[in-house]
């Protein structure tokens, strides 16, 4: 069906060609050939005829030729915009618009400047030039443009010393810091400064969660949305809902990388795999963990500790205990103490986003030694 249309608009468009041309034509024709005396009028009508038949006929040739790769150029444009998101179309079309609007503002002043040759190309050029501009600043940039459209405009505040105006810092949380709940006591001691913002793709999360068919996981959903309520009515924080989102993108940690990328913010989390990929990528990140760790007292080798061993650690003879802060100390040769309160020299600590672990032997080893 589609090669059939194609045929009949090249078959029109050769008819045409010749129907403007024709006259002309036979009248060289005549000249060369001389096909008698006629009147115009007939060599009007006649030229007509004959040049829309050839027209049509060249044309015709033409499409038999022509129409397998038109057609099949058709269908893979076809295909590829079925392929993309609508947003992406939405914003390349507004993009090609204004492209062509600009191109003929700049079209009237050029326009006075005679180029020879290329004054007849001259808009065709400039118009498919910015036209292309205009769709790929369209297509490519679709988030930074949405982003002005909810959240991504950079509000603005007033300093009180000299009135001088900041740019407002937007802190970008995950469920995992939202479910865990620690990041509305940090927002209620004031060591957040600007923006929370919640993207929508993490509330639907935290519903889907919240639920679950699973006790656990429903219970911990519906921990997070009554954090995120706490945060907004009780606490005298900044809050912002992201609507948007990015469907070219699948897995949630992506989506708040690009988001973090697209409003120069910070992720925060507590998750470790998210922390690495953000570092990786070169987004910031404040891990609510890495927090936790730097205000914990200071546990320094060399120093004693008493400790209850409770369980056995994954080395052959190690005990495993723990600070009142939840802390993991392992202690070497621990195993034959467990259940019972223990004397420990601190011999190491390593320090990590995911915890601190410590690292001890008994008192009683050093004394004996």
């Amino acid at each position: 069906m589609l090669k059939r249309v194609f045929i009949i608009l090249f078959i029109i468009v050769g008819g045409a060609i010749g129907y403007q041309f024709g006259p002309n034509l036979y009248s060289l024709l005549n000249s060369l050939i001389n096909f008698g005396p006629i009147s115009t009028e007939s060599e009007t009508y006649i030229g007509v005829i004959v040049g829309i038949i050839i027209g049509a006929g060249i044309f015709f040739l033409l499409a038999n030729w022509l129409v397998d790769y038109i057609v099949n150029m058709v269908r893979w444009g076809e295909e590829t915009l079925l392929k993309l998101p609508i947003v992406d179309v939405a914003f390349g079309t507004l993009g090609l618009i204004i492209g062509l609007i600009v191109a003929f503002l700049l079209y009237l002043p050029i326009s006075s400047i005679r180029i020879p040759v290329l004054e007849d190309f001259l808009p065709l050029i400039i118009s498919g030039l910015l036209g292309y501009l205009g769709f790929q600043v369209g297509f490519r940039k679709r988030d930074e443009i949405m982003s002005v459209f909810s959240i991504g405009r950079k509000e603005k505040s007033k300093k009180e010393n000299g009135g001088i105006a900041a740019n407002v810092e937007h802190k970008i949380l995950d469920t995992s810091v939202i479910i865990d709940g620690r990041i509305a006591d940090i927002c209620r001691t004031g060591f957040i400064e600007g923006a929370l913002v919640i993207p929508g793709f993490v509330l639907e999360e935290l519903q889907h969660i919240a639920d679950s068919s699973d006790v656990l996981k429903r219970n911990r959903g519906r921990r997070g949305l009554d954090i995120l309520n706490k945060i907004q009515k009780e606490l005298k924080v900044n809050v912002q809902i992201y609507e948007g989102d990015f469907e070219d993108v699948a897995e949630v940690d992506s989506k708040l990388i690009k988001l973090a990328k697209v409003l120069n913010g910070k992720v925060v989390t507590n998750d470790f795999n998210l922390n690495k990929v953000c570092e990786l990528q070169g987004v910031p990140v404040l891990n609510i963990n890495d927090l936790a760790n730097a205000v914990k007292p200071v546990v320094l080798p060399g120093e004693e500790l008493n400790v209850q061993v409770i369980k056995d650690g994954k080395e052959y003879g190690q005990g495993v205990a723990y600070l009142d802060d939840g802390t993991m100390i392992v202690v070497e040769g621990g195993r034959e103490f467990i259940g019972t309160e223990l004397d420990v020299l601190v011999t190491s600590v390593l320090q990590t986003s995911a915890g601190r672990m410590i690292f001890a032997k008994p008192k009683l080893l050093e004394k004996a030694l």
